[in-house]
This record gives C-alpha cells, structure tokens and sequence, in this order.
C-alpha cells in the first residue's frame, strides 16, 4: 500500500473518528478503484461539479460512501476538515451519499439495486443527446443478488451503450457472511458475458494495472463494459481483513481507531 492509499484511508478514519461508526470494511474495499477513477480516467471539475460535459460516477453500494467522501475532498470538492461531521445531525456527510446535498454525488444511493438502471439511464440519456460523457457504476457484490441489476444490464445490452463501465467491488462477502454460503455468484465473469457485457477481472488493488485497464475504456464499441474487481474487504488493517464483522462497525472504540492509525503511519 503506497503513501496515496495511506493517505485516503487516514481520511477515511478521520470521519469515522467523527461518526464514531460507518461501513468500514465495504469502504476500504474500493480505495484504489475510486483513487484511480479520479485520478487518471473521470474528467471533472471539482470547484464546477454539475459542469455538463463531466463523466459521471454513481457508487451504488452507496454503504461504501465514506471511500467516496475521502476521495471527493481529496479532490477539492468540500474542505477535507468536513469530513470530521460525518454522521453528525446537521452534517451533509450522511451514512449514504444524496445528491443535492454534497458537490460531486450524482445519486442518492443505498437502497441497492438502484444505481446500475440509473446509470443505464444516463448513459441513454447521453447517446440520445450525443453528449460525450462517460458513465461509471461502482456495485457492490453482495448488491448485485439484486434483480433490478440484472434488468439493468439488459438494457445496457440492448441499447449497446459503450458508454457505461460497471466495477464489480468483489470482496466476496457481504454483511453476514460470503457471497458464496449467501448466494453464490459464480461463474460471475460468464454471467456478464451472457447479458452482453464486454468483461474483463483485475486485482482491485493494483494501481498499475487498474490505470493500465481504464486506458483501453470502453472494451467494445458496442457493449457495455463490466470490470470485475478482486479486492478484500478491511483492506489495510490485518485484523479486519476478511472479516465479515467489520462490514459496519457501530460504537468504536479508542483502541480500535487507534489499531487503524497505526496501520497507516
């Protein structure tokens, strides 16, 4: 883990230590895929967030909102100090991302299942009106037991929109247990493949290579894009790692903060 990742789960840990809980294993998941999502591949403006022309990203496990949060203001999009309220009675950094509420959310998302036919429906929305913008779905794996996604991706499929990549965050558990004793997603490569996708898996950890992938956006130029990501849920911290337990954790304690600190110095 290099000193960018250090730096974005510190952020992260900063809101938990305002919040004093959040989905901390689903958000440590996905550091890297956003880092390298706004970092080298989303066009954006962070101090003009509704700019017409930026690509669009919806995290639809929307529970994994605090790795969001940290990036966007690492980005600029809101003082970083803010990240401090998260949770908080009058904080706009909610245990969910709403838009309308923060620069740089572009759907209210946690209920799951929701932001893969809103993403369909932008991406639509953008051949229809030939704009240019790009259109990036981040679902969980745990989410995608949900049947919206899968009518979702048919339509993707049918209106063949290059336009849209989906990031599977496949941690291979969910909040009480493995994908596979829950309901198990395998052979999930061919199952985007049978609903039209143009797929490809990668270590959702390597930046190298997520960067290297994300040049060759879109895979096809008539098919939606599904990127399967191996990742491991608590990344970072040894004693979470894994560990369904640490999906949301609710009334942390000072050692448990301070177990995190230390990982990342």
């Amino acid at each position: 883990m290099d000193i960018r990742s250090k730096h974005l789960r510190t952020l992260i840990v900063d809101a938990l230590v305002g919040g004093g809980r959040g989905h901390i294993g689903s958000s440590m998941s996905m550091v890297e895929i956003l880092r390298t999502l706004y970092d080298s591949f989303l066009h954006y403006r962070s101090t003009e967030p509704y700019w017409n022309d930026r690509d669009r990203l919806i995290l639809s496990k929307g529970h994994g909102c605090l790795a969001l949060y940290a990036i966007l203001a690492d980005k600029g999009f809101f003082p970083q100090e803010e990240l401090t309220t998260f949770c908080q009675p009058t904080s706009r950094l909610g245990g969910h991302p709403e838009k309308g509420k923060l620069p740089g959310i572009e759907a209210s998302t946690g209920a799951l299942g929701h932001g893969l036919p809103m993403g369909v429906g932008m991406a639509l929305a953008a051949k229809i009106r030939k704009q240019s913008y790009r259109v990036v779905v981040i679902t969980g794996d745990g989410e995608i037991n949900e049947g919206s996604v899968w009518e979702a991706a048919m339509s993707a499929a049918k209106h063949q929109l290059s336009n849209l990549s989906v990031f599977v965050d496949y941690n291979k558990l969910q909040s009480y247990g493995s994908t596979q004793e829950v309901l198990d997603l395998e052979p999930l490569i061919d199952k985007w493949r049978s609903f039209g996708f143009e797929v490809e898996e990668i270590d959702g950890h390597d930046v190298h290579a997520l960067e290297q992938l994300m040049q060759r956006l879109p895979l096809s130029d008539r098919k939606p894009t599904a990127i399967i990501c191996h990742t491991i849920k608590g990344k970072g911290f040894p004693f979470a790692e894994g560990q369904a337990e640490w999906h949301h954790k609710s009334r942390l304690k000072k050692e448990e903060i301070a177990a995190m600190y230390e990982c990342l110095r």
